[in-house]
């Protein structure tokens, strides 16, 4: 149990990598807050996780949402010892497709959202309280398609490395957990863009992995609860990624 009695909210955790940090750290004895957009998906979410948690429905992007949700953890917790901030979204567009509203969308959620939850959130977190920023490999590797995105999850990185000098010394860690391909739905959506069947898509992935294969979701969470837990209590600034090798070598 070593996240007994802690405090922990995860954005965007209605499904996929989300939803399997949330399911690993309710088992270790968090009481999990879990937020989204999507009521429905946010319900089916709750029912599957054994042990404490939480549902809010809130859009990362939502001031007054990030507010309301604030409210609600201090009001019922007092505290929160953990945020892992894992709103994200990925719209692929080539370079010459990328228009003003598809620019936004990407930063909107994956940058400026990721910005305010934890702005929102800092006043609740005691010391020795742990942030997860939920990048991407796609942060510092080029792929075709993948412009807006990438720069989004650069800046996600650079969140990390500014924020570890400032949260220092109110003794919190911040981190990035990088993923590279995991077997999650968003898949289905690249495959789309790609034009290729999904399971074909898969294997082709796959084939850029060292390891052969793609991630599985609970080995992400798996990292997740590392730099959630005392086990990472003097890392902090830096970037784990989860990928294989496929970034790496």
């Amino acid at each position: 149990m070593r996240l007994a009695d802690k405090v922990a909210l995860v954005t965007g955790g209605g499904a996929g990598l989300g939803l399997a940090i949330a399911e690993r750290f309710a088992a270790e004895g968090a009481h999990v807050y879990l937020t989204g957009r999507r009521k429905e998906v946010l319900d089916d979410a709750t029912a599957s996780i054994e042990g404490r948690v939480t549902a809010v429905a809130a859009d990362a992007t939502s001031s007054s949402d990030l507010d309301g949700l604030a409210e609600i953890i201090r009001r019922e917790s007092g505290r929160l010892d953990v945020l892992v901030a894992n709103a994200g979204m990925i719209e692929r567009a080539a370079f010459g497709e990328v228009t003003e509203d598809h620019f936004d969308r990407t930063f909107d959620v994956n940058a400026r959202g990721t910005m305010f939850t934890v702005q929102t959130a800092l006043p609740l977190m005691p010391v020795g309280g742990s942030i997860i920023l939920v990048g991407s490999i796609q942060g510092f590797k080029g792929l075709p398609g993948s412009t807006t995105y990438s720069a989004a999850k650069a800046a996600v990185r650079s969140y990390a490395r500014v924020w570890a000098a400032e949260f220092g010394g109110r003794g919190l860690r911040v981190n990035v957990l990088s993923p590279g391909p995991f077997d999650t739905p968003i898949i289905d959506g690249q495959a789309e863009y790609f034009g290729q069947d999904p399971t074909a898509l898969r294997a082709q992935m796959a084939t850029h992995v060292p390891l052969g294969r793609l991630g599985r979701p609970e080995e992400l969470a798996n990292a997740a609860l590392f730099l959630a837990s005392d086990e990472s209590s003097f890392m902090t600034g830096a970037e784990l990624c989860i990928d294989g090798g496929m970034a790496q070598v």
